[in-house]
């Protein structure tokens, strides 16, 4: 039953005669829905039928709990089976409180049924932070095979930077890096990827790239760059706690300028495949990072741009990458949007990281002083572009070379190379291959290791040594 037992039944009482005897009849008439059916509530009702059928009244009530309600009384349509009896009308039950709740919660659980199904495909598709699988939404070209679908997880946060961060991972039994970007910092995460794929892009002093992917959707996705994990870390770390031997910085500067001719080279004709030029825009020591036996390594290349021959550079902007190491045709906002300026820009930076390490060596018979970058003595740890273009555009000036470093035969000759990198006028700096091969001379030299000059070498008498150097060199 719904709320209460209840019974509902309907007794028809039938009379009449036979059918020569009653052609017509009244019956006491009753409704009790006289409301809603708009009929009397009571009265007399005529009853009339075919002269050959019997003419009945009826009444019908309900038993509800023991009270007896009249619902009706009338007359009845003629049917033999009424004639001359009391008949039973089972009641219609209708439904019970248990089957009124089924019915009303049922799509309610459904539905929650539902969500907790769409949050459980979520969480199975989108692994957290602590395990994931390489290779889900890549968007990409297919990545590296030495990645496909093997665990990789996320171990330590090394560093941050600002298009994002970077953090120790494992993928099965070694160690890989996973710089990880925001959904704003895209285009940065789009344009190093892009310059990873370029086609030949490899060179043992430009980091492994092993794959690039996207996670998770909407405004919680993220950009995930793999690349392999060197563990001294940057250039930058690296001098922060400890000073370098002159063969570790000539091997450290070598092997960096290595690298960055690498990336200025424009080689159409290789069986692997032409590779462009490609300008960095943002190298710094933060951006070299050092090999297990201090080889170097240069990374980061989410404002790097390429340079097809007889194509523009495409959408560039001038003012960017790290203000402190901001050539001055940067600063003051006068660059000729050409390959050969984008790059001469590249070794003015260059000029600027080779101090720092001639300012960490121990080679000299100076005192070594605390790890500083560069202008740090000029305009503190913290320059504004104001400060930094009234001292390198207007005053010209430039980190300072200490005298005993410019005493030592090899830090002397290093000190010449810095200068002609980070020249005020742009295109009288070297190109980065006139610097690595200057530095291996240097190298050797200072070591009394015999060598035939290359083509590159003029002689030039220097207060110290008789050493002949490679000539400045265009950056063309």
């Amino acid at each position: 039953n719904m709320f209460v037992n209840w019974l509902s039944f309907a007794l028809v009482w039938c009379t009449g005669g036979s059918q020569a005897e009653v052609e017509t009849r009244e019956c006491v008439y009753y409704n009790d829905n006289w409301r809603t059916e708009k009929t009397n509530q009571s009265g007399f009702e005529r009853c009339e039928g075919e002269k050959d059928k019997r003419l009945h009244c009826y009444a019908s009530w309900l038993n509800l709990t023991g009270t007896i309600r009249l619902v009706r009384k009338g007359c009845w349509l003629d049917d033999f089976n009424c004639y001359d009896r009391t008949a039973f009308i089972p009641p219609q039950l209708g439904p019970s409180l248990l089957g009124v709740l089924v019915y009303s919660l049922l799509p309610f659980a459904i539905l929650c049924l539902a969500l907790v199904l769409a949050c459980w495909t979520y969480h199975q598709r989108k692994p957290p932070y602590r395990h994931v699988d390489i290779g889900q939404d890549a968007g990409l070209p297919p990545p590296s095979p030495l990645v496909g679908l093997k665990p990789l997880q996320l171990l330590e946060l090394k560093a941050r930077g600002r298009f994002g961060c970077v953090w120790k991972a494992q993928l099965l039994s070694e160690y890989v890096a996973v710089k990880i970007f925001p959904i704003q910092d895209k285009q940065s995460w789009q344009n190093e990827t892009d310059i990873y794929l370029t086609e030949g892009f490899k060179h043992e002093n430009i980091l492994h790239y092993i794959s690039a992917e996207k996670r998770g959707t909407n405004l919680q996705m993220e950009l995930w760059l793999v690349t392999e994990f060197h563990e001294r870390g940057s250039l930058t770390d690296y001098l922060k706690g400890n000073p370098v031997s002159w063969p570790q910085l000539c091997h450290i500067s070598a092997s960096m300028s290595r690298g960055l001719a690498y990336l200025h080279e424009d080689l159409p004709y290789r069986a692997e495949g032409p590779k462009p030029a490609i300008a960095h825009r943002d190298f710094k020591s933060k951006n070299v990072l050092l090999k297990t036996d201090l080889t170097a390594v240069i990374a980061d290349f989410g404002l790097a741009v390429h340079f097809e021959p007889g194509k523009p550079p495409g959408d560039t902007h001038g003012q960017v990458g790290t203000r402190r190491y901001m050539a001055p045709e940067v600063l003051e906002g006068a660059i000729n949007f050409q390959r050969d300026a984008f790059l001469r820009i590249d070794m003015y930076a260059l000029g600027l990281v080779l101090w720092e390490l001639v300012s960490r060596c121990t080679a000299s018979d100076g005192p070594v002083g605390e790890y500083q970058l560069p202008f740090e003595e000029e305009v503190g740890q913290h320059l504004s572009l104001e400060d930094l273009q009234d001292v390198v555009v207007h005053k010209k000036m430039r980190p300072v070379f200490k005298d005993c470093w410019i005493k030592h035969p090899g830090l002397g000759q290093l000190c010449e190379t810095i200068e002609e990198c980070w020249d005020h006028d742009a295109e009288a700096r070297l190109s980065a291959g006139c610097v690595e091969e200057r530095i291996s001379t240097i190298s050797k030299t200072t070591n009394t290791i015999n060598t035939s000059t290359s083509e590159c070498l003029v002689s030039m008498m220097t207060s110290h040594s008789d050493t002949d150097l490679p000539p400045k060199e265009s950056s063309t």
